[in-house]
């Protein structure tokens, strides 16, 4: 096994053992990423001079005893929508094109004060607002989207290219390239990690969060970015849990919720079969499944648009009249529609959002956590613009990815994407596994008892 083929945290144990150095595990990555970025497009930018630097002082630390903790020389992948010191940080747009930050993001500064060694910078549909990542392609098959806005990430953890990939999720999207890329992705609650220094798409929709190759790793990243940031003002100040500590204490008594409307219309049979075999072998441990009915279902798609349009249109409204031409045709197109939404309409979405946070808030009264399909279908072809389904209906292809994990956004609640599985043609399927607010201590330990039982996750896809 060559040392990029290990997860976060196999490659931690060997380094804490000093049977390897961070030196040979960064070396290994970047040998990754020079022979897979010809076909994967996954990196804006790579820091192979800097990342060495970087890693060879964690190999003279660890060597004079001042060894850090698990991602202590782990190679990380940053969305190129996180402003990074000295590195282009440009949403991977012309709009931004020659922008350099002085400082961190607030989640890359605490990452590299755990130890991490940023490797590049990964790409995003341009300034997040898509779920395709034109530029890169799905590890699985080249023929296909890996999905978006974090799609570089989401190909490159699947790659092996890094161990951790930082990502941001709007609409699902940390959650959509987990999924159809088959990794682990981690939405946590609205207000546990600060999103300063982050690119902006939606303010009260927006969170950052991982994507890793198992789950374990997701629970180690997430104990070191999150925490309150007294600039941010959307961060909460409460206690922030060991994520690891109670991961292998197993499920049984669990009460999980299985939604009897919403999330299976109009889902592919392969999904479905896939989440109702994760679901089983949930059972099998113990966890006691429910049926539940999502509130407001019907909602859903009208209450995110009528968000996100109208905050990702104030956020880029100067740069729009200035360099507008700068954007590509569907990202400039969404923010002239959003400046259309009338503010009684932007009003009313956000009341029926707190309605539908209000009617999520009861179903959990009866349930510890839901598990969802992560997406209806695996990843669509390069430049498919519709799915059609058996009933002869078609949906655009971005409306088909965010239907399903648009409610993590509007509820805030904390989602993990666990892969389930493969469709016939081999490509990943996924699924969501959501909790209470700031519980995300119980959805990462239903993701590790199905990974415990699985061989579904951890898998590195083969591109090359």
């Amino acid at each position: 096994m060559e040392p990029f083929e290990l997860s976060l945290t196999a490659a931690a144990a060997e380094i804490g053992a000093r049977r390897l150095s961070p030196v040979e595990l960064v070396d290994s990555v970047l040998a990754r990423i020079e022979a897979t970025e010809p076909v994967l497009g996954a990196f804006a930018c790579v820091t192979a001079d800097a990342a060495r630097e970087d890693a060879r002082r964690a190999e003279q630390e660890i060597a004079a005893g001042r060894y850090l903790g698990p991602l202590h020389g782990i190679p990380l992948g940053v969305k190129d929508l996180y402003d990074t010191a000295g590195v282009p940080a440009t949403s991977s747009s012309r709009v931004r094109e020659g922008h350099v930050p002085d400082t961190d993001a607030v989640a890359v500064a605490r990452l590299r004060a755990a130890g991490m060694v940023v490797v590049g910078k990964t790409h995003t549909h341009e300034f997040a607002y898509g779920a395709i990542t034109p530029t890169t392609r799905n590890p699985w098959d080249p023929g296909r989207i890996p999905g978006g806005s974090s799609g570089g990430s989401g190909a490159a953890v699947a790659a092996g290219s890094c161990m951790v990939g930082l990502g941001s999720d709007t609409a699902g999207s940390i959650r959509i390239p987990a999924a159809l890329c088959g990794t682990v992705g981690l939405k946590p609650t609205y207000g546990r990690v600060s999103r300063r220094g982050v690119a902006s798409l939606s303010w009260s929709l927006d969170h950052v969060g991982p994507l890793t190759r198992d789950v374990v790793d997701c629970a180690l990243v997430l104990d070191a970015v999150a925490g309150f940031d007294r600039l941010d003002p959307a961060t909460v100040d409460v206690p922030v849990p060991d994520s690891t500590a109670g991961l292998d204490r197993g499920i049984a008594g669990l009460r999980v919720g299985v939604p009897v409307n919403y999330f299976g219309d109009h889902v592919s049979e392969d999904v479905a079969a896939a989440v109702r075999a994760a679901v089983g072998v949930l059972e099998e441990q113990g966890a006691q499944v429910r049926e539940v009915t999502i509130p407001y279902a019907d909602q859903v798609l009208a209450a995110e648009w009528g968000i996100l349009l109208p905050e990702a249109s104030a956020y880029h409204q100067e740069a729009l009249r200035s360099r507008g031409d700068l954007y590509t045709d569907d990202v400039r197109l969404f923010l002239e529609v959003g400046e259309l939404v009338l503010a009684t309409d932007y009003i009313k979405a956000l009341r029926v959002r707190t309605l539908m946070q209000q009617g999520w808030a009861a179903v959990f009264d009866d349930i510890d956590v839901l598990v969802t399909p992560g997406m209806p279908v695996a990843a669509p072809e390069v430049g498919a613009t519709h799915v059609t389904w058996p009933d002869g209906t078609t949906e655009d292809v971005t409306t088909a990815l965010v239907r399903l994990t648009s409610p993590g956004n509007l509820t805030g609640l904390p989602v993990l994407a666990v892969p389930v599985g493969s469709d016939g043609a081999g490509l990943p399927l996924g699924m969501q596994v959501t909790g209470r607010p700031f519980d995300e201590a119980t959805v990462l330990r239903v993701g590790a008892a199905y990974q415990a039982a699985s061989t579904t996750v951890g898998r590195i896809a083969p591109v090359v």
